[in-house]
């Protein structure tokens, strides 16, 4: 039998709790409630962002490298940004400009998003595909470029669909 590292079986762990919460019908309904579904997309992006916040420090300047972690975490990210996007059913398209907002269960997430979905979820995809393509890196010199590239479509999505207001 195969053991997973200590990351991995708290990635998935994540994943699982993220997807659970998610698939926890309504009341009256057979679709989960978009507040749960809104908490447990947060709760993947914040796994996500944890896990690229542990990459980058490696690769800071007072950073040390250990490629195999960093590979690691790499494949983390790819495997949750697969399922990032199948958090994000038409029902939670609620963002409504300068209501209260409870940060764990309002959404963030720019209408746009849902009219261009085939846009966001190929941006996810390419997204992962590079965080997968990081942890199969054999060198530093191969890694490091490939989180910068991870690092920018990160950036660029956040720019396109997360409100800030």
């Amino acid at each position: 039998m195969r053991t997973f590292p200590k990351q991995s079986r708290i990635a998935v762990g994540v994943l699982a709790a993220a997807l659970s919460i998610a698939a926890v019908p309504a009341v009256a309904e057979d679709q989960p409630a978009p507040k749960d579904t809104i908490f447990a997309r947060k709760i993947l992006m914040g796994a996500i962002d944890m896990n690229m916040d542990e990459v980058e420090t490696m690769l800071a300047p007072e950073g040390k490298l250990v490629l195999s972690d960093a590979q690691e975490h790499a494949e983390t990210i790819s495997t949750m940004l697969m399922a990032f996007p199948h958090l994000f059913p038409p029902a939670t398209n609620q963002w409504k400009p300068g209501a209260e907002r409870d940060p764990a269960t309002d959404t963030f997430a720019n209408p746009g998003l849902w009219l261009n979905f085939a846009d966001f979820y190929q941006r996810a995809t390419e997204a992962s595909k590079i965080a997968w393509s990081a942890s199969r890196a054999k060198r530093a010199d191969e890694f490091r470029p490939l989180i910068g590239q991870l690092r920018q479509r990160c950036n660029a999505c956040h720019a396109l669909n997360m409100k800030t207001d």
